[in-house]
């Protein structure tokens, strides 16, 4: 059988992560990594594959049938989407959510003019959720959706809280409301503001000498991280952050309470949750996933942008279509 040759943009937690998720997935083989870095200094999980730097790329488009992006939202991915995508059809995790029509049509627009396919925004959020609360809203027109994420690390979080003067380092978790979750899984379908829904919890290092209440003043203020939400700031020494806060885990859940029947009767809840050890890993798995469906798309001369709510939940899987009728429906 043959494999689908995939090429990797970026070796961070998300690049890592897809490395080992190819590692699961026995119709695909990884075949490159491109990186911004020495590739003499990358220490690959995969034995015989190779390491380029980013300017190599055209000189892989015979060898690669997908190629997953792993660098970041806010400054690797606008430039990297449309570049990547005249070259290559492509995967990738781009999560500013308010951005996404913007870059869709950006990578749309490069991937249409070089006959690629890209499949953009795919990762658990968004991604899965995105495809659960289309599918709710689907099923129940008439109730209301409820997105809520963590307890987790939130890494956008906090690298902001490092940026501030005096912190040596962070980690910032996103915690759902308790009283906010249980109205919702009741079917009230309560009106709820930002700060009702989530609070935010912060464990930070000092740098010698600074002004711990500054710096808790400086977190709590900050626009559009967390002024909006009741916060609250831990100072820890950096083995207690070490020790209590090496991972990343993450999670949430989308709730789609409505009602039906004569007069809306009846209540009605959906809910799609996810408990997750490893947040980069378990989106690389998706992007994975998500890269069977583009090669299979591309097969069929399928060119542009898509998004996970475009792509035939059939293509997702390595199974055949019978295969999934006998053990599925």
């Amino acid at each position: 059988m043959k494999k689908i040759r995939i090429g990797i943009v970026g070796y961070g937690n998300l690049g890592k992560g897809v490395e080992l998720a190819l590692r699961q997935n026995p119709d695909m083989e990884l075949v490159c990594v491109l990186t911004r870095r020495d590739p003499a200094r990358l220490n690959l999980a995969t034995p015989g594959v190779r390491v380029l730097r980013m300017e190599d790329a055209p000189a892989m488009t015979q060898e690669v049938d997908v190629m997953i992006l792993c660098g970041g939202s806010a400054t690797d991915l606008p430039e990297q989407g449309p570049q990547m995508a005249r070259l290559f059809n492509t995967v990738d995790s781009f999560d500013t959510h308010a951005k996404i029509p913007q870059y869709f049509a950006a990578v749309d627009a490069a991937a249409r003019e070089a006959g690629r396919l890209s499949v953009i925004s795919v990762g658990w959020d968004p991604g899965l959720f995105s495809l659960y609360r289309l599918l709710g809203g689907a099923v129940l027109p008439e109730g209301r959706d409820y997105t809520f994420w963590g307890r987790g690390v939130s890494q956008g979080h906090s690298d902001a809280i490092r940026r501030i003067d005096g912190v040596k380092d962070a980690k910032q978790y996103t915690v759902p409301v308790p009283e906010a979750v249980e109205a919702v899984r009741a079917g009230e379908m309560p009106e709820l503001t930002t700060r009702q829904k989530h609070t935010r919890e912060c464990f930070v290092v000092l740098k010698e000498g600074a002004d711990a209440a500054r710096v808790e003043r400086e977190i709590k203020e900050m626009p559009n991280y967390f002024a909006d939400y009741d916060t609250t700031v831990h100072f820890v020494s950096q083995e207690e952050l070490d020790r209590d806060h090496a991972g990343l885990p993450h999670g949430g859940f989308v709730i789609r309470s409505g009602r039906t029947g004569e007069g809306g009767r009846n209540g009605q809840v959906m809910e799609c949750a996810l408990k997750l050890d490893s947040n980069p890993e378990f989106t690389s798995s998706v992007l994975v996933a998500c890269a069977r469906a583009v090669y299979k798309l591309a097969l069929e001369n399928a060119t542009g942008a898509r998004t996970i709510l475009d792509i035939p939940p059939v293509y997702l899987s390595p199974l055949t279509g019978a295969q999934l009728r006998e053990t599925l429906l």
